[in-house]
């Protein structure tokens, strides 16, 4: 794996999330996307811990190149 990201997809995954410890993949590489499978082991990534204090909707990063990850800040636009 390169030290650049994988795009696992050029949109936000847009999802309601219950209030709770989540870890948003920031390889590219889980099958369990937006989320953390382990598949950076061995590599310099590693996940984003984001705890959410309460059910809300929320748009994470699908691109793994935004500068509020675990949040998408529009970086696909230009990728």
């Amino acid at each position: 794996m390169s030290d650049q990201p994988t795009i696992a997809q050029k949109q936000p995954y847009v999802m309601e999330l219950e209030a709770g410890t989540y870890y948003w993949c920031s390889c590219g590489q889980s099958s369990k996307q937006p989320f953390c499978d382990g598949s950076h082991k061995g590599t310099s990534f590693t996940p984003i811990k984001t705890e959410i204090e309460e059910t809300k909707k929320v748009a994470l990063c699908g691109c793994k190149h935004s500068q509020k990850a675990p949040f998408c800040d529009g970086a696909h636009a230009k990728l």
